[in-house]
């Protein structure tokens, strides 16, 4: 495959002047470059995004390509709960976050024509993937649910600290269905975690224990 051109991306949140998650961003990024066996960057990546905490909170997209990385600063995106459809467009494997991300990017403009805030994927064979630039994760009973990595799924950095506050997960392959009247939410590192207030236009349930967790998704120290 030519790799000229190509790159990947880390997406940081800045809140209330930190960097929350910055050493697994950068793990993730250096597993993805020696994976890929793409260049590393000639500059130090922690260095170039470390002058940006203290600035309250914004979100950071440090993009490594051909050898380079480079950093740039955005508000931070609404965080109130959102509408969420089923895309039509499939999944396609996405276990690294490179600048390669079409099916994400069509269903996102899915979403955008049905008057909704954002869309969730399936992979071609029916399984719940991932959203956008998103986890999901809903209650089953006393459970907490999420698709498995081995769908090709995003090993999200906000998704290993959900399963981190919350102990335990069911990890595995679900169909659309399983997730009627479910409490849903969606976990990134930039959002943290946020309630799903509807799916395909029914109002998801909301439930106390996605608000919990929420309260611990940030780190403290």
């Amino acid at each position: 495959m030519d790799r000229a051109g190509y790159g990947l991306i880390e997406t940081l949140r800045v809140r209330d002047g930190r960097i929350p998650f910055l050493e697994r961003h950068l793990a993730r990024l250096g597993g993805s470059l020696g994976e890929l066996g793409l260049p590393k960057p000639s500059q130090d990546v922690a260095a170039l995004v470390r002058p940006f905490a203290g600035t309250g909170d914004a979100v950071l997209r440090v993009e490594v390509r051909d050898g380079r990385a480079s950093v740039t600063v955005r508000e931070l995106p609404q965080l109130g709960p959102p509408a969420v459809i089923t895309a039509s467009e499939p999944h396609q494997p996405y276990p690294h976050k490179t600048t390669e991300r079409d099916c994400f990017t069509d269903a996102g403009q899915e979403a955008d024509v049905a008057e909704a805030d954002d869309a969730l994927l399936l992979t071609p064979e029916g399984w719940v993937a991932e959203g956008t630039a998103w986890t999901v994760f809903w209650w089953e009973g006393d459970t907490l649910c999420t698709p498995a990595l081995d769908l090709g799924i995003l090993p999200g950095v906000g998704r290993a600290r959900v399963l981190e506050v919350a102990n335990r997960a069911e990890q595995g392959r679900y169909r659309k269905p399983a997730l009627a009247g479910k409490g849903l939410f969606l976990t990134n590192a930039v959002r943290g975690i946020v309630a799903i207030a509807s799916l395909d236009g029914a109002p998801v349930p909301a439930d106390p224990r996605t608000a919990e967790l929420a309260q611990r998704f940030w780190p403290t120290g």
